[in-house]
């Protein structure tokens, strides 16, 4: 379902192209403009299921947009959140607080997106320098979870947390590193002249993947992780079931460790500031 709606999404932002080019074909057009904002980003998922904004990381964008008329433009941005939660936040759910549970992770996103006006905006026009708007458009992203482990930085996808690429679990495959976002969010854009606008917009993605945060489904047998070469535990498995910290473990194989029913997402909340690289206006019959 989510792959037919990013195609949908696709082909929407595609065909809006020459629709918009002829509704426009009379008023001021910009050219472009490219733009850089900065900001912060949070994570929704396993370890934050009330949306808490606990964990605000920073966040930080350049976009290309090509205005195709004063309402409707196409935009080209590439996007870096620092992502990360812990279940010391859940003190409310005395389960998840004992889970112990934590992460971090570096996301690069590029993404496709359509920006759609309320008002005409035309920079250099004093009465038209100001609209909200609104966005969506689909995107691709890189993420790798990590955690903390005795204070050294652990990279967790590798080491299968849940069973993955274990003979015990062969129906839970390794995650990859990348997945599908899509980016829908609002925001306003003043432009100061002809040349600098400045903006403020909030982003939220949905994704087609549980393991952001390296959570998801049950824990694993603990002969799912072999021991170390001195018979020590492995980082997988003091990874895999971190409740020892806090008192008796409650990592009983089979029991819910994430929910695999719902996937991660995360947001961005950035202030911006964009350069016009043209703008003119079109002849009118006299």
């Amino acid at each position: 379902m989510t792959k037919n709606l990013i195609a949908a999404i696709f082909l929407l932002i595609i065909t809006l192209i020459p629709a918009a080019e002829s509704f426009g074909q009379y008023a001021i057009h910009q050219e472009g403009e490219f733009g850089i904002g900065l900001g912060a980003g949070h994570y929704f998922g396993d370890l934050n299921t009330r949306a808490k904004l606990n964990r605000p990381k920073i966040a930080a964008s350049m976009f290309f947009r090509k205005n195709l008329n004063n309402y409707i433009a196409i935009r080209v941005a590439a996007t870096f959140a620092r992502l990360g939660y812990s279940d010391i936040y859940n003190k409310y759910n005395e389960y998840m607080y004992r889970r112990n549970l934590s992460f971090n992770s570096n996301v690069w996103e590029l993404s496709l997106q359509g920006d759609f006006n309320f008002f005409r905006f035309m920079p250099g026009e004093p009465t038209e320098s100001f609209t909200p708007y609104i966005t969506f458009g689909v995107g691709v992203f890189s993420y790798d979870p990590y955690a903390y482990l005795q204070g050294r930085k652990v990279y967790l996808r590798p080491l299968g947390t849940e069973g993955q690429g274990s003979p015990l679990y062969p129906d839970r495959k390794p995650y990859g590193s990348t997945a599908l976002s899509i980016p829908i969010g609002a925001g306003i854009k003043y432009a100061f002249n002809e040349r600098i606008n400045i903006g403020f917009e909030i982003l939220h993605r949905l994704t087609t993947t549980d393991y952001l945060d390296d959570v998801s489904k049950t824990y694993a047998d603990p002969a799912a992780f072999p021991p170390n070469p001195d018979g020590s535990p492995s980082d997988a498995q003091l990874l895999s079931d971190r409740s020892y910290e806090l008192g008796e473990p409650i990592g009983i194989p089979g029991r819910q460790r994430g929910n695999s029913k719902q996937k991660d997402q995360f947001a961005t909340a950035l202030l911006y500031i964009s350069f016009n690289l043209q703008s003119y206006k079109c002849p009118t019959a006299k």
